[in-house]
């Protein structure tokens, strides 16, 4: 199929108004980029996950004291059940998935309830492992809560608006550009060796920064599908160079390693289950705003019937994704905000692009030495690749929101969400006195500043009334 049209225009109908974005697609959701092309494109997307994936994993197994050999183990697993659950979000199987170019990886929102359910578990006398069948069969039970929710979307159009799906994915990008300064700057490893801000890692991140600037506004479109993947691999040379990449943990990996479901079994304690729930439909409402942003920057439709039929599906895998998770020995998935920024950046919004994706995680799942070789890659690089990526998400949430119309009381909802949420994400000391459920729930930016855009969009006066089709699934 021909790439889609430089500058197209998709509009939909929201309160008698025309929301319209202009995108710059090189191939639209259902093109078929040659095969090259493709590959190209994914592996900057796997670059652009990788990392994510990967380390709620290693932090819950550092916290719970797991072995290597299982923390190995889950990390693989990570990775296998990304692919998997990527390939179901992307293809849609029935009514499950987006139908939508929507990367699925290890949650962060669950990584402070999962290991005090850990913790406290081995507290009263359990192994890590008998923590883990625990954590995992906790995972399984609540990814229902998100499977039902995901039914009634659509009783929620007047709530879940693009005023307030434009301010989640704004808070998820402006979030998450504190990670990638973070990493840009050496990450943990330059904490804990003095080495953090050094001149050494702000040049290279910002060499490789600059190089992706560069290249996403070149004429030739390689270059620009290709930007990330580039600046990447300039980043990883020189740092082989500068003799910062150290390869002596891949000698200790094996060839292969298969997936066994159930390996440390399923438990179940309603009293660690409690605060999963809402947890889950914390993160529905995080999926919905990564949704929402794959759908603006694919320059697919934010509102109307089929908006809401891509979310509902999108949420129902999110759902199913996480309880297959669990049954692969890893945590809840949710789809991936990071994706959102490589489509925007290359200019790829084609859906088929994630079968390549989804292939290439399950092949690192079961060839820990490939992982393991992406997983050495400096975090200056990987800061100064994924800080634009995390800027164009924002981007792409205030273009939503202003697609709209901002009126008064649209601008007081963005504000106080924005200010709430990013409040949080700059001062997270002030809930360290709270409860363990309201740190959960409003310790990360996304949860505080969505549950109040929420909440306003539904008890401000003058919400207008929002026509779409009865029929969601149309």
């Amino acid at each position: 199929m021909a790439p889609a049209d430089h500058g197209s225009t998709v509009e939909q109908e929201s309160s008698g108004d025309t929301i319209s974005f202009q995108s710059e697609l090189l191939y639209g959701l259902n093109d078929k980029p040659p095969v090259g092309e493709s590959i190209f494109v994914a592996i900057q997307h796997v670059l652009a996950s990788f990392v994510g994936i990967i380390t709620p994993g290693l932090l819950i197994c550092g916290a719970l004291g797991v072995s290597p050999e299982d923390t190995g183990i889950i990390v693989s697993m990570s990775l296998f059940a990304s692919g998997v659950c990527t390939f179901i979000q992307c293809r849609r199987i029935g009514p499950v998935g987006s139908g939508l170019l929507s990367l699925q990886g290890t949650s962060f929102a669950f990584l402070g309830p999962v290991i005090g359910v850990g913790t406290a578990a081995i507290a009263s006398g359990s192994t890590p492992q008998q923590a883990l069948a625990l954590i995992f069969g906790v995972c399984f039970f609540g990814s229902a809560v998100e499977i039902i929710l995901s039914q009634f979307l659509h009783l929620l159009q007047q709530i879940i608006t693009p005023v307030v799906t434009g301010t989640v994915v704004m808070i998820i990008g402006l979030s998450l550009i504190r990670t990638g300064m973070f990493s840009l700057a050496g990450g943990a490893a330059a904490v804990n060796s003095g080495t953090f801000g050094s001149t050494q890692n702000l040049v290279l991140g910002g060499l490789v920064l600059a190089i992706v600037v560069i290249l996403t506004l070149a004429e030739n479109r390689i270059f620009r599908m290709g930007a990330i993947a580039i600046g990447l691999i300039v980043g990883y040379i020189i740092s082989i160079v500068l003799g910062l990449v150290d390869f002596s943990s891949l000698s200790s990996l094996p060839l292969v390693r298969f997936p066994v479901p159930l390996r440390y079994g399923l438990d179940f304690n309603f009293a660690a289950f409690a605060p999963f729930v809402l947890l889950y439909v914390i993160t529905a409402i995080e999926t919905i705003g990564d949704l929402t942003a794959t759908s603006a920057v694919s320059g697919e439709p934010v509102s109307g019937p089929v908006y809401f039929r891509r979310i509902k599906g999108g949420v129902l895998g999110d759902g199913v994704n996480s309880a297959i998770a669990a049954l692969l020995n890893t945590f809840p998935n949710t789809t991936f905000s990071q994706n959102n920024g490589v489509i925007q950046m290359t200019g790829v919004g084609s859906r088929h692009v994630g079968f390549y994706v989804a292939g290439i995680f399950a092949l690192l799942g079961l060839i820990p030495i490939v992982g393991g070789i992406f997983q050495v890659i400096p975090q200056p690089v990987l800061g100064g690749a994924t800080l634009v990526m995390f800027g164009s998400i924002a981007v792409a949430g205030l273009n939503i929101v202003a697609s709209t119309g901002l009126d008064r009381r649209s601008s007081v909802i963005v504000a106080v969400s924005l200010a709430l949420g990013l409040g949080v994400v700059y001062h997270p000391e002030m809930l360290a006195d709270k409860s363990a459920l309201v740190k959960n729930v409003f310790s990360s930016g996304i949860s505080t500043g969505g549950l109040a855009a929420i909440l306003l969009n539904t008890f401000l006066p003058g919400r207008p009334k929002l026509k779409f089709e009865a029929n969601p699934e149309s």
